[in-house]
This record gives C-alpha cells, structure tokens and sequence, in this order.
C-alpha cells in the first residue's frame, strides 16, 4: 500500500508541475494529431511568455467552451472519481479537455481570407503547411466577395484581451472559435478560449511516440 501511495504521489506530481497525457478523441486536428492519439502537454512553456499563434494547446471546459467545468453528477461515485482524476490524471475529470491550435491571440484581429484562401493575422498572412482537408475556395468563382461566400470565410474577428481564438488543423472538420461565423461577416458568433482555461502545450506524441 505504502508503494502505492508514493506512485500516486509521483504521478500527481509529475500531471500537475511536468507533463500531462491526453488522449484525442475527434479529428478536428488531423493529420498532425490522429483520432485516438496520446499527446503530452505542460504548462511550463507558459510559466515565462503567454501562448503564441501556431501553438498547439489543452483546453479545460465543461459542456461548452464557457462552463469551466462539467455540472456535478447525482452520482457520488462519479464525483469522487473525477476528483481523483483531477489530483492524479488518471481516469475521468470534472473537465472536458480539447485540442486545438491558436490562430489568434489577445488584442488580434483574424480573418479569412486573402486572394489565395488564406487567414490574415493583425493584416498577414498565414502559412499554414499543416492544413488538412480545408473549406472549398476558387478566387472568383467562391470567394469572400460571392454568392454565396466562401465556407472558409470569416470575420474580421478581433480577439477579446483575456481569450484566445482556435481551430482546428482539419478545417473542414473542426468545431473551433469561428465555427458558426463561416459563410458570413458577422463576429458576434466568435467563441474564445479564456487565458485561464488552457492547462498546457502540446510538446509531443506519447502514442505513436514522436514530436509535434
């Protein structure tokens, strides 16, 4: 039992202060992260400098991106069991956790798209080389200026100064910050991470092991 304890010990640790492991559950950030993935974060990157555009972050919410977490179960077994998860990282937790990438950052002003399809971070243009399976655009022909508009386009969304605006690296597939506003102008529908709610970056894969 004694040994016992010290693992948990160790494990609770090494979840809260070094490295945590999540498991990926959709396909939102293929084919960077695959469905079923390990993935390791920490919080120690963001220890000196805030998250950055191009960043891979961990996200806690509850049962949407504006719960901070999830509502207590009528199960006393459930709540205790997520309270173990939360201490240790192993099993359930009272949060919901998600994968994403930033695309824009407190104060930005992001959107989409340029001539060639591309999303403009604060007037630039991204180079997104991950991008998988994007949203259907032809200058022309299905752009910001037809219509109808492109699917792929948005905003311009300005970032509120305490969140973050995400998405997916499987544009086509992501239920991400500009998720609703695709097709329009409208900004109101933008949702954002809060600063609070990232617990880590992404720094690699746990299985199949290798880097980001």
């Amino acid at each position: 039992m004694g040994n016992l304890v010290v693992a948990l010990v160790i494990v609770s640790v090494v979840q809260a202060f070094l490295v945590r492991v999540h498991n990926v559950a959709s396909g939102s950030m293929e084919q960077t992260l695959g469905v079923s993935d390990r993935v390791l974060s920490s919080d120690l990157p963001y220890l000196a400098s805030s998250p950055a555009v191009g960043d891979i972050v961990i996200f806690g919410h509850g049962e949407t991106w504006n719960d901070a977490g999830l509502p207590p179960s009528d199960d006393a077994f459930v709540n205790a069991a997520r309270g173990f998860g939360d201490v240790t990282g192993i099993g359930t937790s009272s949060r919901t956790y998600t994968v994403k990438r930033v695309l824009g950052t407190p104060g930005d002003v992001v959107s989409c798209c340029d001539a060639t399809g591309r999303i403009v971070v604060n007037g630039m243009a991204m180079v997104e080389p991950y991008l998988y399976e994007d949203l259907p655009f032809e200058l022309g022909v299905l752009d910001c200026n037809s219509a109808p508009m492109s699917p792929r386009c948005f905003g311009p969304v300005p970032v509120p100064r305490d969140g973050y605006l995400v998405m997916g690296d499987h544009r086509s597939n992501s239920a991400d910050s500009v998720a609703a506003c695709r097709g329009t102008r409208r900004t109101e529908c933008a949702k954002f991470v809060p600063a609070e709610r990232i617990t880590g970056k992404v720094i690699a894969k746990a299985w199949p092991p290798g880097p980001i």
